[in-house]
């Protein structure tokens, strides 16, 4: 079978993949330890699920001094038995030195004025932590100037197909970047749902790559779905510290304010408290969004007042304005599994970061921690490497097949109304199943229609596609084999927590399978792990 000719772009000691949070400060980090830096991302740098749009910034906590050990401690009951206790000391420790990285750098993160407030208690937690705001345009400035310096070199809008492997979606060509080491920071895996909080080009692709390299993937049915906007504006994160103030259609009556403020703690769904009533009434009201009303106070909180800020200043809603909300895709708890070293186990070489990453997150995540994780796994993925390339350098870049197929687009748009309907809150065994087998038929029909081709865009969007129905196949196999309800993985025919799935799943391709060829029983294995 003849494969693409790919025009080579250089050498590098290390490759990051990713232009958010996580992969320029993997880049820089790289860079701080003398290493010869390429950064690629499928959108512009600074792009990404990082700087969606959709939101007024990003929240960043970590230990008050003095409650190390405390907030390790939270971590891991919130994960509910899904998070490695190293990992999770390696997250911690390293909260305030990657903050104090930042702020040389010249970023400084917004302080909380008002940090005794109710809402800086982070999502899921139960106490006031050491909270931060990461407003977008001071990263996008300290950073950028700190990678010129140091002389990092970007590759924006090339997007992953295969190791070392890229489309240049400017000049619609394939391009190979080879180096010593690579770092994956490639964000999520929302872009495989209709709703999404995420940018859509969050399809999994270097999860499946990853796969393919003998990877594991860990905690991946953990993914957080948020209420979002869909009137008057779409596709724009809702306040939940509004919902004590608010009357939403569908909650049950008597109970519903002591509903409504519990479910204010909160902004992703979860399986594990009585305020899930909320999030079904949300969900049972369809696309057309559940209508919420509001009876406000004269003084709003700072957090509600910041958010209300930026909503009227943005999108020209007022405080009180009827709002039209349904549950979004947002980020994943889990991902490929890496050691405290960022390390990914069974891929000699990778390493990653950030969201597209398990393990140090769990059923449920503390608010703050995944902006948190991109900067603490971020300067470790990079220093590793660096230090990886220089001493053991790694096979070069993969090729990619010269195949294309007609459905490949078509595909991609059917997945996402696939996984929309099966896996968002209310998940089956019989929703599931199904969804596996529309995954298998549109995997069969893109095989059986692929011919040989020079066309590179065709190619590229052939190879998304596959990636895109890999990854998909791995979240419903996740799903499948967690037979309970858990944090953010809600089975609606098992609505209940079994002690015995206490524990983390890994998965991976099962030994001889065919990945173009899946089984009925599909093309993985999972089985619980210990992790690090």
């Amino acid at each position: 079978m003849s494969e693409v000719v790919t025009e080579g772009l250089g050498r590098f000691d290390v490759l990051v993949v990713g232009g958010g949070i996580a992969g320029t400060v993997a880049a820089l980090s790289a860079a701080e330890q003398g290493a010869k830096v390429a950064l690629a991302c499928s959108g512009p740098l600074f792009g990404g699920s990082s700087f969606f749009a959709g939101t007024w910034g990003l929240g960043l906590v970590g230990p008050v001094p003095g409650g190390e050990t405390d907030f390790e401690r939270a971590i891991l009951e919130v994960g509910q038995g899904m998070a490695g206790p190293a990992l999770v000391h390696a997250l911690v420790s390293g909260i305030e030195p990657g903050i104090e990285w930042l702020e040389g750098l010249g970023c400084r993160p917004r302080r909380a004025r008002a940090a005794t407030e109710r809402e800086f208690i982070p999502c899921f937690d139960h106490a006031q932590r050491d909270w931060h705001g990461l407003e977008r345009e001071a990263f996008r400035e300290a950073m950028g100037a700190a990678l010129e310096r140091s002389c990092v070199t970007a590759f924006p809008h090339m997007e992953l197909l295969a190791p070392g492997t890229f489309f240049d979606r400017s000049h619609g060509i394939v391009c190979g970047i080879d180096a010593k080491s690579t770092v994956l920071a490639t964000g999520g895996f929302g872009g495989l749902f209709e709703r999404t909080l995420t940018t859509p080009e969050n399809l999994g692709a270097a999860q499946a790559i990853a796969l393919e390299q003998g990877a594991s993937l860990v905690n991946c049915e953990f993914m957080q779905i948020m209420p979002g906007l869909v009137a008057p504006v779409r596709d724009v994160v809702f306040n939940e510290k509004t919902f004590r103030f608010a009357h939403v259609d569908g909650v049950p009556g008597p109970g519903a304010t002591a509903l409504l403020d519990a479910r204010s703690c909160h902004g992703p769904f979860t399986a594990s408290r009585p305020d899930r009533e909320v999030d079904f009434a949300i969900a049972a009201a369809g696309d057309g969004g559940a209508r919420v009303t509001y009876h406000l106070p004269g003084e709003l909180p700072e957090f509600m007042r910041t958010y209300a800020d930026w909503l009227r200043r943005d999108h020209g809603i007022e405080p009180g304005d009827e709002l039209r909300v349904a549950h979004y895709a947002h980020a994943h708890n889990g991902g490929i599994l890496i050691g405290a070293d960022a390390a990914v186990e069974g891929a000699p070489g990778i390493y990653a970061c950030g969201e597209c990453t398990g393990g140090m997150h769990g059923a449920d995540r503390i608010g703050g921690l995944a902006s948190a994780s991109a900067l603490v796994f971020g300067r470790i993925a990079g220093r590793e490497a660096a230090w990886c390339g220089a001493e053991r350098p790694t096979a070069a870049r993969r090729p990619l097949r010269a195949m294309a197929s007609p459905r490949a687009e078509a595909a991609l748009t059917g997945l996402r109304r696939t996984m929309s309907r099966a896996c968002m809150v209310f998940r089956t065994e019989a929703g599931l199943r199904s969804a596996l087998d529309s995954i298998y038929g549109a995997r069969e029909r893109i095989s059986a229609e692929a011919e040989g081709s020079d066309d590179a865009r065709a190619i590229a969007a052939t190879r998304r596609s596959e990636l895109a129905l890999e990854a998909s196949e791995a979240l419903v196999y996740a799903m499948r084999a967690r037979a309970e309800s858990r944090g953010a993985h809600y089975r609606a025919d098992v609505p209940g927590p079994d002690a015995a799935q206490a524990r983390p799943n890994a998965l991976r391709f099962s030994p001889g399978a065919d990945h173009g060829e899946a089984s009925a029983f599909g093309s993985f294995a999972a089985a619980p792990v210990a992790l690090p």
